[in-house]
């Protein structure tokens, strides 16, 4: 799920029409039953191996997993929306290959567990002493000037999030000041949560769980490598399966396959939930609907997107250069974070599309499905946003209770529980039926 970035994005090259492709016949049949919950697991356990460095921008992770998705929609016999199912776009990333390092006297703190890098951090090796900001310079203008003639170029600057949040507070030229520090620390009450961002800080800035910090601390020594990717290349993986009597509208199912990549070289962000939950759900639809007594009256759309985590960058280039026709859409399924559902499931853009959830309700009352099923109204928290935007009829599933696991190295497949993968599953064969979905529609 998005952590509330955006990015800016630019065409990479020229995409086929979707004429010539509602043109062209289904290669295969699917070859497995849908909704199968071992492969559920192995689709799980595949997107956060080691080997795709958690679907992030080094080493080519999303591309390990583009490619993966790539052979999975070409098995099921998916009709590519764009040559070889990639539609690709470029945006900016900051990525973090090397080094995560961080040593406070001389104890070493480990990275995803007791640190994170800050999405915009900056690169750098820094020795130095432990500065502790010191809350009073909020406050009282001596402070303020006791701070401004402490030099901090060799020191690393250590603050509470809660003094992080407040810096704007301060007047320029000592905000000026504390960015001249070697390096940022902020501790962080609870867990770590990383996010991915487009820019660069010109030095380190680290995010480190306040638990894990020795209070007496008095130096620190810090390696980190940091780039910046101006204009990286990634891809949408998309595919459709025609409808068999209406193959000119459509129902679209989403799901993002990227996640966070790594921090260092030993460290990295598996992303489960968030969301090869999501991709497995999708997978295990597509592969329902590719059973030949499943063929659906519409079509139907499975857009993997790509760079969901750096902002919906991939669902924002497919709505504003859209391989299909956005009004063709009769409604769009957007799965993301459906690993859980303790707690039963929620449906952003309920609220807005009150008709669309009213049918969700009466196919889960009548099928006994999950045993919450709540709306919530607007919000651009996943790649369902661009669309809703567009005026297509959008809705988010999720769902809720589990795991905390987010945005962190526990997001694993092997703790992932799935209790409402099944119900979720029969919901929204449901619901994408209703939608057009259903053979002879």
């Amino acid at each position: 799920m998005y952590l509330n970035r955006t990015r800016t994005f630019s065409a990479a090259r020229p995409l086929a029409a979707l004429g010539l492709l509602l043109g062209s016949a289904l290669a295969r049949p699917a070859p497995t039953t849908a909704q199968d919950m071992a492969r559920v697991r192995q689709t799980i356990a595949r997107l956060t191996a080691p080997d795709l460095h958690g679907r992030g921008y080094v080493s080519g992770g999303e591309q390990r997993a583009a490619a993966y998705l790539q052979g999975r929609f070409r098995d099921l016999g998916l009709q590519p929306l764009a040559p070889d199912y990639y539609q690709f776009f470029t945006l900016p990333v900051n990525t973090f290959p090397g080094r995560a390092e961080l040593r406070a006297d001389g104890q070493p703190l480990r990275p995803g567990l007791d640190f994170i890098a800050a999405p915009n951090s900056g690169p750098g090796e820094v020795r130095g002493p432990v500065y502790r900001l010191d809350s009073l310079v909020f406050a009282q203008p001596a402070a303020r000037q006791k701070l401004l003639a402490t030099p901090l170029a060799k020191a690393v600057l250590v603050l509470t999030q809660a003094q992080a949040g407040r810096l704007t507070e301060l007047p320029p030229v000592v905000q000026a000041h504390l960015a001249t520090a070697g390096a940022q620390l902020t501790l962080v009450p609870g867990k770590l949560t990383a996010s991915i961002a487009g820019e660069q800080a010109p030095r380190p800035r680290l995010e480190v769980r306040a638990a894990a910090w020795p209070a007496a601390a008095h130096t620190v020594r810090l390696r980190l490598d940091a780039r910046l990717r101006p204009a990286y290349r990634t891809q949408n993986v998309v595919g459709y399966l025609p409808g068999t009597a209406r193959p000119d509208s459509f129902v679209v199912v989403s799901a993002h396959y990227d996640h966070l990549g790594r921090l260092g070289r030993d460290t990295y962000f598996p992303g489960a939930n968030d969301n090869a939950s999501g991709v497995a759900m999708l997978l295990e639809l597509a592969a329902h609907y590719a059973r030949p007594e499943n063929r659906p009256a519409y079509s139907i759309a499975f857009l993997a997107f790509g760079a969901e985590e750096a902002g919906l960058v991939g669902s924002r280039y497919f709505v504003e250069h859209p391989l299909l026709p956005l009004p063709a859409i009769r409604v769009l399924a957007n799965l993301d974070l459906l690993g859980t559902g303790e707690e039963g499931l929620m449906v952003v853009n309920g609220r807005v599309f009150e008709d669309q959830f009213a049918r969700l309700q009466r196919l889960n009352a009548a099928g006994g499905y999950v045993a919450s099923l709540a709306a919530r109204g607007q919000a651009a928290n996943s790649d369902h946003f661009p669309f809703s935007e567009r005026g297509v009829p959008a809705l988010f599933f999720y769902t809720r209770g589990g795991i905390a696991a987010y945005h962190d190295v526990q997001d694993r497949s092997e703790t992932l529980p799935l209790t409402a993968f099944r119900a979720v599953f029969g919901l929204l064969r449901d619901f994408l039926n209703g939608a057009g979905a259903t053979p002879g529609k």
